[in-house]
């Protein structure tokens, strides 16, 4: 998608138990190491954040518009909002207020709890997170929301102590969204589609 440079959109539901890091984070990293031991699948992104943990049935999303289109702009490293209205707009056709908000800044090494980015808010609580790749002809946007959060495989991997800090984190079904994995992404495909289009449906 990032080499074509062409706007294109996909969402996929995941599968497995997998470490996603960015890219400058130490391959030493003590999650890494602790999630290779526990036998975690670990894969490096080419944006950048720290790292987080996905699971079956947790959504990513994925997109690509030019360099040239004037949604990127200078500040697209704080562009999360405009950016990512189309999540806002899914999940409002949830009944799920949601916002893009500044980081928690609680716990460095977990991407959506370090003070990095932007992540996806519900009132104090974190439900998910984006990051990004720049090349010479196009913007890639990447994100995940999770179905469920596991709060002990992330306290396990992360050398998470506090349990208030994996309480800050939501899952798409603890806000009351039932609807299957497959037809949730096709609602988030939908909607980040109108959002590039334009459309403010």
């Amino acid at each position: 998608m990032l080499r074509g440079g062409r706007p294109d959109v996909r969402v996929t539901v995941l599968s497995g138990l997998t470490v996603s890091y960015g890219v400058g984070v130490r391959e030493d990293a003590a999650y890494l190491a602790r999630a290779r031991s526990m036998g975690v699948h670990v894969a490096r992104r080419t944006t950048g954040g720290s790292g987080v943990l996905h699971a079956p049935d947790d959504l990513a999303w994925s997109f690509v518009i030019p360099r040239s289109d004037p949604r990127v702009g200078r500040n697209f490293v704080h562009g999360y909002s405009r950016l990512g209205a189309g999540v806002v707009r899914f999940l409002d056709r949830h009944g799920v207020q949601a916002a893009w908000t500044a980081p928690p800044g609680l716990f460095p090494e977990y991407c959506v709890l370090s003070a990095r980015g932007s992540v996806l808010s519900i009132g104090p609580r974190v439900l998910g997170g984006a990051a990004q790749h720049l090349s010479r002809t196009a913007l890639l946007h990447q994100g995940m929301i999770p179905l469920t959060v596991d709060r002990g495989w992330i306290a396990r991997l992360f050398g998470i102590s506090d349990p208030r800090l994996t309480g800050r984190l939501a899952g798409l079904r603890e806000l009351g969204i039932q609807d299957p994995p497959e037809e949730l992404a096709r609602q988030l495909a939908d909607a980040l589609v109108r959002n590039l289009e334009g459309v403010d449906a």
